[in-house]
């Protein structure tokens, strides 16, 4: 059998390590600190989309186990350093997200995170394009509205149209059968299902401020048509969501909101309520600074600069040969 192999190439694993190289310089260079928080955690994100995979911990052999959560992103603690005055950071980390695996998937995954205070999103953006560009050896990166990006693809704009058009209009493109009065449900399904494929031919496209019932862990603005939007963009390099970041929310008051609103949701998806991490609530009564924010994923930017059509051909054993 061949499976102690690795499922990557030596050349690709080389150039995996000459791009860990070049994003720690990249770094350096710009006066922003390497830090390293923990993988195991007391508390699990509240994403209701996201899953953390446990691990039972036990203080001494035999003695009775306690349950930890691996991260699925460094966010929350590195949010704790910003708010102790850690200035600029970033961290490539080992993350971890349950009922993961397929060509862009793997269970086990590097992630690239960076936080900068004093940038907003569009700062960080023009960052993001610098670090990418020479990886992917783009000339540019287009950047486009969440909603001009659906009238483009679909002749609509979501904030113009009532929850029954959505799922007649997702209807006309996918076979489905489901009751739900969430329209970012169709939303999401729309994007994922008909314009994700059609970005396929954009080398590189940027889309920003999502609505506003999408903002995650992003603040909320009014656009220049006065209408309220999340400061929160994504990343696409020819159809593969590669970097999701925001203009951060630093109002502890809205972030409680917004971790209790996750976890009702949770409750209503009939998924396990995990322990919230209150402590980065206590991290932004204290204070955060005004930053911007980014999770990108390293496999898939060397999958992408490769040009390979797996994350298995730039990791060194996924998950099958783990």
């Amino acid at each position: 059998m061949n499976d102690w192999q690795p499922s990557a190439s030596i050349d690709n694993l080389r150039k995996r390590g000459e791009l860990f190289g070049y994003i720690r310089d990249f770094f350096k260079q710009r006066g922003v600190l390497e830090v390293d928080t923990p993988v195991m955690s007391n508390c699990a994100v509240s994403d209701p989309f996201i899953d953390s995979i446990e691990v039972d911990y036990r203080e001494t052999l035999g003695a009775e186990g306690r349950q930890l959560y691996l991260q699925t992103s460094p966010e929350y603690a590195m949010k704790r350093l910003l708010a102790a005055g850690s200035g600029p950071i970033y961290q490539m980390s080992k993350v971890f997200r349950n009922g993961e695996y397929g060509r862009r998937h793997n269970p086990e995954f590097t992630m690239l995170e960076w936080y900068r205070p004093g940038f907003d999103d569009t700062d960080l953006i023009d960052e993001i394009e610098a670090l990418i560009k020479p990886v992917l050896q783009l000339d540019q990166v287009e950047r486009i509205t969440y909603s001009d990006l659906f009238f483009r693809y679909l002749g609509f704009r979501p904030e113009e149209v009532v929850l029954e058009d959505l799922i007649k209009e997702t209807r006309k493109h996918i076979d489905i059968e489901l009751d739900d009065s969430d329209p970012d449900t169709w939303l999401n399904l729309l994007m994922s299902h008909v314009i994700e494929p059609q970005l396929e031919q954009v080398d590189a496209i940027i889309v920003m401020d999502y609505p506003q019932s999408q903002a995650a862990l992003a603040r909320v603005r009014k656009n220049s048509a006065g209408i309220t939007v999340a400061a929160r963009f994504e990343l696409f390099v020819r159809g593969v969501e590669l970097a999701n970041g925001y203009y951060e929310l630093t109002d502890s008051v809205e972030q409680k909101r917004r971790l209790d609103a996750d976890q009702k949701q949770r409750a209503t998806l009939d998924l396990p309520q995990r322990p919230l991490d209150t402590r980065l609530v206590d991290a932004l009564e204290v204070g955060m600074p005004d930053c911007a924010g980014v999770a990108l994923g390293v496999d898939r930017l060397l999958m992408l600069a490769l040009r390979e059509s797996s994350l298995a051909n730039v990791i060194p054993f996924d998950l099958p040969r783990a």
